[in-house]
């Protein structure tokens, strides 16, 4: 399945079933999200790479009352791979965390072999070790939307690797890498300010 799809499926899942809930972000699933206008109730994790389970799991601590749904970069998650057990050790009342394996760093861009990704990594395992109380593994969007109703309605934590095609690399000798646009470095703080006027309104 590609990202687009992925992401998709979660945002029409989300408006139908809990609209309510925060949406943490980060990595290419963010820029998807920006593509599709889906601004209600999200912050993105950047430029904190590595820090979506961990913005995620501060933000469903303080309203255990909304699900929080994380959707997770795999080489993001390879950085702060602790904060499976961190998650997990604070009993979040409902926490969905999405990690999109497509085994690539910058998709779409350079498309640099993610660590792990010629060898067997399953994040799904590692998050059943860390005791996740439910993980999954899904490699088909039709597989995806089908499970979407029971991952969202869950309670407690629960982990779902995307097997994600990567995008075509764009960035070549002839086609430089574009310059980082400076809303990327602010665009935390101004969602968490959204999102916290959002959760108090």
């Amino acid at each position: 399945m590609k990202i687009a799809q992925a992401c998709t499926a979660i945002a029409a899942a989300r408006k139908q079933i809990c609209p309510q809930a925060p949406l943490v972000a980060t990595m290419t699933s963010q820029f998807v999200f920006d593509m599709m206008g889906e601004t209600e109730r999200r912050v993105d994790s950047v430029p904190l790479m590595g820090g979506a389970a961990g913005l995620g799991l501060g933000i469903a601590m303080a309203r255990p009352d909304l699900p929080v749904i994380v959707v997770d970069g795999d080489s993001s998650l390879l950085m702060e791979l602790g904060g499976l057990v961190t998650v997990v050790q604070n009993k979040p009342a409902k926490f969905i965390h999405f990690v999109v394996n497509n085994g690539v760093q910058f998709n779409g861009i350079a498309n640099m072999p993610r660590p792990g990704s010629e060898s067997v990594c399953s994040f799904a395992e590692m998050a059943r070790a860390a005791r996740y109380d439910d993980t999954r593994k899904i490699d088909t969007v039709e597989a995806l939307i089908a499970a979407l109703p029971d991952i969202l309605e869950q309670k407690g934590t629960t982990f779902v690797e995307l097997i994600i095609e990567p995008d075509d690399r764009r960035v070549s000798a002839a086609t430089p890498q574009p310059l980082v646009p400076a809303y990327q470095f602010v665009r935390m703080r101004q969602g968490v300010q959204k999102l916290k006027a959002a959760l108090a309104g």
